[in-house]
C-alpha cells in the first residue's frame, strides 16, 4: 500500500510499477491541457464525467458516482485489483484528492504526486494513452468513511469546512444558492496544507495545524467543501499528519445550502 503521498523521484524510479492518472480540472474538462502535455504513461479522468455522478439540488455539484461506473472508469483507466497509481493535478493536489481518497477508502494503493505536474522536472508526453483494460472490481465505499446530510445536521463533533475562509465566513459565494456555513463547523481551507511552493507541509506541521483546530490522534472528524472534492484534501491531510481517516461529506455545501429548511452560519466559529 502507497503511503498517502509521494514525490516526483519516486514516480520516476517505479514509473513502469504504477499507473499514472492526470485529474486536472478546471470547473470544465482539463483533458486539453492533458492532450498538450502529461507524465509519461499518463492516463486522464475527467472529474465531472468519470468521478462524480449527476448533480443536482438533493445531491450536490458532485456527488459520489455509482459504484459500478466508477469501476468501469476505473477498468478504462487500467486499473487492476492489485494496482498502484499516483494521481496529480497542478492546483496542490485539491482535485487529484478526490480519486485518493476513494481509492484508499477502497483499500487500493493509490498516492497524491506532491506539488502535481508543477513539481515533475522529467519530459512530458502529448496526446492520448489509451491503456489495456483493468480487472477493477465494483465495490461499495465503506459506510464508516462517509455521513449524510441528516448525519451531519445532528452531529455535535469536529466539522471542518476545506472551502476557503471568505466562503465559509458568508461573504458570497460564486457557486452555489446560500452563503455562509454548516453552523458548528470550523474553517479549515484545504490550500493552508501547502506550502508557498504547492507541495504539503510536513507532517508535524500538518500536526500543529490539526491540533489548533483541537484535533489529536484519533479525534473523530468529518470534512466537508463545497461539492465534496476539495474536503478530501483534508481527510488526506489527516492521514499524512497521522491523526486518523476522519470521515467525508459527499454532499457538501452545495447541498446543504440548496435546502432551505437548513440553517447556516456565517462570520467564524472558533474550537
Amino acid at each position: 500500500m502507497l503511503p498517502p503521498l509521494i514525490d516526483q523521484q519516486y514516480v520516476k524510479d517505479h514509473l513502469g510499477e504504477l499507473v499514472v492518472i492526470d485529474s486536472r480540472w478546471y470547473g470544465r474538462s482539463g483533458h486539453d491541457a492533458y492532450l498538450g502535455g502529461h507524465l509519461p504513461g499518463a492516463v486522464f479522468v475527467d472529474l465531472s464525467e468519470e468521478l462524480a455522478g449527476a448533480p443536482g439540488p438533493e445531491s450536490g455539484r458532485h456527488p459520489l458516482p455509482e459504484t459500478g461506473a466508477f469501476a468501469a472508469a476505473m477498468r478504462r483507466l487500467g486499473l487492476d485489483e492489485e494496482s498502484h497509481s499516483v494521481v496529480y493535478d497542478d492546483a496542490g493536489g485539491t482535485i487529484a484528492a478526490r480519486l485518493v481518497w476513494m481509492l484508499r477508502a477502497l483499500g487500493r494503493s493509490s498516492a497524491l504526486l506532491d506539488g502535481g505536474i508543477g513539481a515533475w522536472t522529467g519530459e512530458l508526453d502529448r496526446g492520448e494513452v489509451t491503456p489495456a483494460e483493468g480487472n477493477f472490481a465494483p465495490r461499495e465505499l465503506p459506510a464508516a468513511r462517509l455521513v449524510d446530510i441528516e448525519e451531519v445536521a445532528s452531529y455535535h463533533g469536529l466539522l471542518l469546512d476545506a472551502r476557503d475562509a471568505s466562503r465559509y465566513r458568508g461573504e458570497g459565494d460564486p457557486v452555489d444558492p446560500r452563503s455562509g456555513h454548516i453552523p458548528g463547523a470550523l474553517s479549515a481551507p484545504c490550500r493552508e496544507n501547502l506550502d508557498e511552493t504547492g507541495r504539503f507541509l510536513p507532517a508535524a506541521q500538518l500536526r500543529a495545524r490539526f491540533a489548533a483546530l483541537g484535533i489529536g490522534a484519533g479525534t473523530p472528524v468529518i470534512s466537508y467543501c463545497g461539492s465534496g472534492v476539495t474536503a478530501c484534501h483534508n481527510l488526506l491531510a489527516l492521514e499524512l499528519a497521522d491523526l486518523g481517516e476522519g470521515r467525508l461529506y459527499p454532499g457538501s455545501w452545495s447541498q446543504w445550502s440548496s435546502d432551505k429548511s437548513r440553517p447556516i452560519a456565517t462570520g467564524s466559529e472558533t474550537p
